[in-house]
């Protein structure tokens, strides 16, 4: 629904197109180059910066930014629209959403499809024919065998479709470390992530706080230009993990959060005899 300037006018009509047999979406690329275009944003040497959404009007605010070249959506976000407070969304809402995203703007969008909903290279052939054109899927620590078939799976369905998927290959090597030495947490990383690009991901996810330290060891264990961080409060900004020789940051539920405390102090204030300021832009 598109609702335009201070009248609210809004044209019911107006729906957003799903990319459909042909692959093509809004800007008339087709799928397969968009992957081609993420690719390449992947192998150039500025660091990817993505801001992660959760619906079509969150997306398209961030691709209003020209500095945007990509967009990630973000699991949790998405989930949490829904009122899935304890874990995914249904698979079948999940790929809807993210349908309707990359549909409603012209750049690559990347999703996170969670563990691959136990069946990792058929959510990746759904992903695709929804228009997604690379992916976030997690290992959860798995069984390593477990872990690298998964991905295996993953590169095997993106091929059968013709599209040169982008798939930023996630362990959870830090954030489910548990007690164990932060040393074992940087091995067990670099082995599983080794093991993902042998089998054919684009890069190695590898959330948590990392420092500049533990980076070193990764991108060293890992290769230039195949470590993708998430950014957290706390954390090294994007130009600093750059210089390290990351590829990729996003920033996780971190977006989501930021637009839901601005709805909750708006809303503080208006209770507290506060009026709406002026110069909102109409991004919705």
């Amino acid at each position: 629904m598109h609702c335009g300037g201070a009248s609210l006018t809004c044209d019911s009509r107006v729906r957003p197109t799903q990319t459909g047999i042909l692959g093509v979406s809004v800007g008339g690329m087709t799928t397969a180059a968009k992957a081609k275009t993420l690719i390449g944003l992947y192998e150039a040497p500025e660091i990817l910066r993505v801001v992660k959404v959760w619906d079509v009007v969150s997306a398209r605010a961030v691709a209003k930014l020209p500095e945007t070249k990509a967009i990630a959506t973000a699991g949790h976000g998405i989930a949490a629209s829904f009122g899935f407070e304890d874990g995914p969304s249904p698979r079948d809402i999940l790929i809807d959403m993210i349908g309707r995203i990359a549909a409603s703007v012209s750049v690559p969008v990347t999703a996170d499809l969670d563990d691959g909903y136990g069946d990792a290279g058929e959510t990746t052939r759904l992903a695709i024919g929804a228009g997604i054109v690379g992916a976030n899927v997690e290992d959860r620590l798995k069984p390593f065998d477990d872990s690298v078939a998964a991905v295996e799976a993953i590169v095997k369905a993106a091929e059968a479709e013709g599209v040169p998927f982008a798939l930023n290959a996630r362990t959870d090597a830090f954030v489910r470390a548990g007690h164990r030495p932060v040393a074992e947490s940087v091995a067990d990383a670099i082995q599983r992530g080794r093991a993902f690009l042998d089998a054919g991901a684009t890069a190695v996810f590898v959330p948590g706080m990392l420092d500049a330290n533990i980076t070193r060891q990764l991108v060293d264990g890992l290769g230039e230009g195949k470590l993708s961080v998430i950014g957290l409060p706390g954390t090294l900004a994007a130009s600093e993990y750059e210089k390290l020789g990351v590829t990729r940051i996003s920033y996780g539920p971190l977006p989501q959060r930021v637009a839901l405390t601005a709805v909750q102090d708006l809303a503080a204030s208006l209770y507290a005899g506060g009026v709406i300021p002026n110069g909102l832009p109409a991004l919705n």
